[in-house]
């Protein structure tokens, strides 16, 4: 018997669980079924046993971290982003602007923001107040080439974020939302250039297949599923363009350098075009008293990532470093471009992160145990492997890095400590990037595109936002 639903959510990250939650608003999951995927175990069986063995263990078949209901996003440090009001853009967080505007994208992101309060969401907001200081900062960094682009953060923090992911995911099956955990969408079903349906299977048994049907289909399948996408784009040729690749390192200081930053905005986004190659690069996901984290993605591929704990606190603050590049004629694969990156680090390190001290890095030596077990910036992640990370990233991002870090030292005085810590490789997979209309459709009549993974945000709440406005157009149409 054929199961039929009037919409497939593929993915229960911040994409598509607020598509659900917003039809359910909207009053649509009453009368309509809706089935959401997701290839990751619920919430609340997301636990990542780092914590208990010391070392990453690559849990089978997906990574806990990467994958499951909320996504990776919100269990790295779950960071609200929200818009500048003064601001008459949208500095960061993707591209939705483009389809909405400006004022509507905004309206749009606040209305998220509330959600989130509802369902438990810190009421505190960094970075509203102590205006004169962070001009100071900004006024700082501008004279030595970085802007600093003022956004509110709302912190939720990792081990917060289990528990309001939590309630939603609760309120979803309550108000008949079915989801399938731990399922694997194999495949599209796509006849006469329009979408049918999915190919699943269990994530452990990849060979029992099963079809649902639905002439709608959304995709929320987030940066874990860039590379499943481009694959989906090139077998069904759907419409796409290459976008950009943000290669780079995560990078461990001191609280005590970071303190200014830390204390009136929380997380500071330094972007900087910086000679001799002026490549884009930025500052992004910064954890005040963090830890650095693995996370793993398909293939026993082992990036590195941060995390932000509401009570759990080290003494070192972690950010990322990220230069953009995008490839011109005639390569157009950025998402293995990145790949390769990561598995070279990986061999490098011999399936681990790798760590370097930046004193090494500047006067051509590697890193050895030895060294890290006498720097004054203790390793927080400590399964990563001392080594060289120059001989993974490529010479124009490691010059862009390095350029960037002599030029913040002007503006925060010790970010350029030889003590201080690069862990490679860092790589966001959103370089895929799907030709939507302003209905969020793609070439395929009836196939939707939302969230990180197809390129249209690059964050929780835009990815988030996305989801409800996903949920608004659907409700017209059903």
């Amino acid at each position: 018997m054929r199961k039929h639903y009037d919409v497939i959510i593929v993915g229960a990250g911040p994409g598509g669980v607020f598509t659900a939650y917003e039809l359910i608003k909207l009053g649509i999951a009453k009368n309509k079924k809706i089935l959401m995927i997701e290839q990751g175990k619920s919430v609340d069986k997301r636990h990542c046993p780092i914590e208990q063995t010391g070392k990453c263990v690559k849990c089978k078949p997906y990574c806990n971290i990467t994958s499951g209901f909320s996504g990776a996003g919100a269990f790295s440090d779950g960071k609200l982003t929200l818009p500048n009001k003064e601001s008459s853009t949208i500095e960061v967080g993707g591209i939705l602007d483009k389809y909405l505007g400006v004022e509507e994208t905004k309206k749009l992101m606040f209305y998220t923001d509330e959600i989130y309060l509802k369902f438990g969401a810190d009421p505190k907001v960094e970075g509203l107040d102590h205006k004169d200081k962070i001009k100071e900062i900004s006024d700082r960094a501008k004279k030595n080439g970085i802007t600093l682009a003022n956004c509110p953060i709302r912190h939720l923090g990792t081990e917060k974020s289990h528990e309001l992911y939590k309630k939603i995911q609760d309120y979803l099956l309550k108000h008949d939302i079915e989801i399938l955990f731990e399922t694997n969408v194999k495949d599209l079903i796509v006849e006469n250039n329009e979408v049918k349906g999915v190919i699943v299977a269990k994530s452990e048994n990849k060979d029992e297949e099963r079809e649902f049907y639905s002439d709608k289909v959304v995709l929320g399948i987030g940066r874990k599923g860039a590379n499943w996408l481009a694959k989906m784009c090139q077998k069904h040729k759907i419409e796409n363009q290459a976008g950009v690749v943000d290669v780079g390192v995560r990078y461990e200081l001191p609280d005590s350098v970071m303190k200014d930053v830390n204390k009136y905005l929380y997380e500071g986004k330094f972007v900087g075009y910086l000679p001799p190659y002026k490549d884009k690069v930025r500052t992004f996901c910064q954890n005040p008293s963090g830890f650095v984290a693995n996370e793993v993605y398909d293939n026993n591929l082992t990036l590195v990532n941060g995390h932000s704990y509401k009570d759990k606190k080290s003494t070192n603050t972690n950010l990322a470093i990220l230069a953009s590049h995008h490839f011109s004629n005639p390569f157009k694969e950025p998402i293995k471009y990145g790949m390769n990156i990561a598995e070279n680090a990986n061999q490098l390190g011999r399936g681990n992160v790798l760590v370097q001290r930046l004193g090494d890095i500047l006067n051509g030596k590697r890193s050895w145990d030895k060294d890290l077990e006498n720097n004054s910036v203790v390793p927080t992640l400590k399964t990563a492997v001392a080594g060289d990370i120059t001989y993974a990233i490529g010479y124009r991002t490691m010059v862009d890095i390095l350029e960037f870090i002599k030029a913040m030292d002007k503006v925060i005085p010790g970010f350029a400590h030889p003590d201080n810590l690069l862990y490679a490789a860092e790589i966001k997979f959103y370089s895929n990037q799907i030709v939507i209309d302003n209905n969020f459709e793609t070439s395929i009549k009836g196939l939707y595109s939302i969230g990180d993974g197809g390129g249209l945000t690059r964050g929780l709440i835009m990815a988030s936002a996305s989801g409800v406005q996903m949920a608004r157009i659907l409700s017209n149409i059903l």
